[in-house]
Parts: structure tokens; C-alpha cells; sequence
């Protein structure tokens, strides 16, 4: 079966549910997942993305369009 095919039983079988405990382990599950790669990175892996996100906060960035007139010349 491939992953389409799943995804779309899936799909129907989450529509059909009344199931409110279904619903919550399966919740549970994406939630799980998703928490997953945060921990799976380097303590300093983890510094480098929470210093990005605190210097974004503090506007020091600069936009997609400024870098890719700056690294134009290469393509």
C-alpha cells in the first residue's frame, strides 16, 4: 500500500470517528513527532537556533530579498 493510499484511509477514518479518546491518541501521536526533532538536535544545535530567534525578535535580520541581490552575481 503506498503512502497515499494510507493517507487517505486515514482521512476517512478520522471523519467517521465519534470517538473522542481515538481523537486524542492520535493527537498525541503528531504531537509527539513533532516534539521529537528538538530533542533528536546538539545542545549546541539548540543555541544556535534560539540565538537566531531572539536576534530575529530583536529585528537584527536581514529579509530574503537583500540576500539574494547580495548573492546574485553567483547564479
Amino acid at each position: 500500500m503506498d503512502i497515499e493510499t494510507t493517507k487517505l484511509e486515514l482521512i476517512h477514518l478520522l471523519l467517521q470517528t465519534q470517538k473522542e479518546s481515538i481523537l486524542k491518541k492520535l493527537k498525541s501521536v503528531f504531537d509527539e513527532e513533532q516534539a521529537d526533532w528538538w530533542s533528536e538536535m546538539s545542545e549546541n544545535e539548540q543555541g544556535e537556533i534560539k540565538t537566531g530567534l531572539a536576534q530575529a525578535e530583536k529585528g537584527e535580520y536581514k529579509d530574503n530579498e537583500m540576500v539574494m541581490k547580495r548573492f546574485d552575481k553567483w547564479h
